[in-house]
């Protein structure tokens, strides 16, 4: 009997903190292969020597996760340990959850990616207004622009739209480039895409993709609405002082940036697209296309506006909802998400079958992203300066992030 609630103690224990053996081997890239307990201890110790408050990784090998770990604090102020079953406010995270479930209307001939998003509404753009949050596209109107942009620029991040329009000067939404000239990323025209989708299905986005995504992939924790239950749940995101910020509560869903999820939870998502599972070969195929080639010297900033040297930056593109990597091992897809309290990486290999999910509630965060993926699956391929990402033990390459 002692025996038996021992092992029911250490599986509880596990499910809670990660799951995980110290003698297992986890396999990289380069066909290395790395010990769990010295990958945990390398994490650990930059944890503590970048001042992290807490971080969650979740590694794959064969398409499914074999490392998952928490470390650190849910909040530093009360002391509470991070374990797995914790809710993060994910960020941008939201945009490639967001484009799996375009392509599944896709797929059922709801959304054509090539159709011009004024041809599925009743009037014109500029007349509509934000689901009650103020906003309208009245800026827009007159310019004859609005009438390119389709569904496959939306994803691509190459409708010319800002990233946000409170961002802008006098806070108007405006085009900032020609509709399919370059990459700008906009969760402008994430959010615009979300809008028609909703004029055209007459279904909120959260029912959406509650139907479509969460519910088949089994990620029963997870919304694009912030739920009573997050009070308890959700971590809390922190500065780099390791201070708490006030919770970010979504109470509409944004396709862009209100997803609110575990790391259990993600792993499932992207275990679907690393195993192509929710969507025909055809639609991951266009996901995982170059849409097109990413000349900017990083990715927010002001250089963000200035481009690299013809010939460099070659292996840099975007897709659909994912940025993509060309690599000795196949196309990679990456995705970011990051905002004040929380930051976020994760990348993939199909041909790998290898990935690497990486949630903090930490401003520090991103400072420890370079030395996590290549410890743990020897990634020296993510584009660390375009990603404005400054390791903790380097000066600042860039005052642009």
């Amino acid at each position: 009997m002692l025996l038996k609630k021992t092992i029911c103690v250490l599986s509880c224990l596990s499910l809670l903190y990660g799951h995980v053996s110290n003698a297992q081997k986890i396999r990289r890239l380069d066909n290395s292969t790395i010990y769990a307990e010295v990958l945990t201890q390398k994490i650990q110790h930059l944890v503590d020597t970048a001042r992290v408050s807490g971080v969650e990784i979740a590694v794959f090998n064969r398409r499914k996760p074999v490392y998952t770990k928490a470390f650190g604090y849910a909040s530093v102020p009360g002391r509470i340990a991070l374990d797995t079953s914790a809710v993060f406010y994910a960020a941008s995270f939201s945009k490639a959850v967001f484009a799996y479930l375009v392509m599944q209307l896709v797929e059922k001939k709801i959304l054509y990616l090539d159709t011009p998003l004024v041809h599925y509404l009743t009037r014109p753009l500029y007349e509509y207004s934000l689901n009650n949050t103020g906003k309208s596209y009245a800026d827009l109107k007159g310019d004859v622009r609005v009438k390119k942009i389709t569904a496959r620029m939306c994803l691509s991040h190459t409708t010319g739209l800002p990233n946000y329009r409170e961002y802008e000067p006098d806070q108007k939404l405006r085009f900032r480039a020609e509709p399919g000239s370059r990459y700008i990323y906009s969760g402008e025209g994430i959010y615009l895409l979300q809008f028609v989708i909703e004029q055209i299905t007459g279904t909120d986005y959260e029912s959406l993709v509650q139907e479509r995504v969460f519910q088949p992939l089994h990620m029963t924790e997870s919304s694009y609405v912030w739920h009573k239950a997050y009070e308890k749940k959700c971590c809390a995101g922190h500065d780099r002082q390791k201070q708490v910020y006030d919770p970010i509560r979504k109470t509409l869903p944004h396709a862009d940036a209100s997803l609110y999820t575990t790391i259990g939870d993600y792993s499932k998502f992207y275990a679907a697209l690393l195993q192509r599972k929710g969507l025909k070969k055809s639609s991951f195929a266009e996901m995982f296309s170059p849409q097109i080639k990413v000349r900017s010297k990083q990715q927010f900033g002001p250089n963000a506006w200035v481009d690299v040297n013809p010939g460099e930056q070659d292996d840099l593109s975007y897709g659909l909802g994912l940025g993509l990597l060309n690599t000795p091992y196949g196309t990679a897809f990456f995705k970011e998400g990051h905002d004040a309290g929380w930051q976020h990486y994760s990348i993939g290999f199909p041909e790998k079958g290898i990935a690497v999910i990486i949630m903090t509630n930490s401003d520090n965060g991103e400072r420890i992203f370079q030395e996590i993926l290549e410890t743990s699956i020897a990634d020296t391929y993510t584009p660390w300066y375009w990603e404005n990402y400054i390791p903790y033990n380097q000066k600042a390459l860039s005052s642009s992030n």
